[in-house]
């Protein structure tokens, strides 16, 4: 069974973020052996120069290389990143997994971004949209998306 991982830099404060990833978690488990690991954000001045930042950057994404699994593929979310739809999404999920990968894992930095070296270690570069989300709206979105993408490759009905 495929393995997919979102691993998110800090917490979702609100409950009601959490019921939401919580019930596509519930709805993905159907498909997958899918989990979210939140790892700690790195403290920063409210106005923290460019090297405090880059120094958070870095140490966060010490954190996150740490925790992908060798041989997984790795999806890093950032505004760079190319979109997609939701059905080339789900080619791009079934590639990972027909090229070997039974793990694919998601990479969602802090409110200022990954770090470049996360970005290098990454297969594929995402951005969920030209437009400004909420940090934590942002990690939502991507549980739907990975749900959706998992329906279309099944031949469910939830995607129209």
């Amino acid at each position: 069974m495929l393995n997919v991982t979102v691993l998110c830099v800090g917490k979702l404060k609100e409950a009601y973020w959490r019921d939401a990833c919580a019930e596509y978690a519930k709805r993905l488990s159907a498909f997958c052996r899918f989990q979210i690991v939140e790892l700690e954000e790195a403290r920063l001045p409210e106005k923290a120069s460019a090297a405090q930042i880059e120094a958070a950057l870095s140490a966060e994404g010490k954190q996150m290389l740490a925790k992908i699994p060798s041989g997984a593929a790795v999806v890093a979310l950032c505004i760079e990143g190319k979109t997609c739809s939701s059905p080339e999404l789900s080619q791009q999920l079934e590639g990972f997994a027909v090229s070997g990968s039974s793990h694919i894992v998601f990479c969602i930095g802090s409110s200022y971004g990954l770090s470049p070296e996360v970005k290098t270690r990454a297969d594929r570069r995402l951005s969920m949209s030209p437009m400004t989300f909420p940090h934590q709206l942002a990690r939502v979105m991507l549980c739907e998306q990975i749900y959706r993408a998992m329906q279309i490759s099944h031949g469910g009905k939830y995607h129209k």
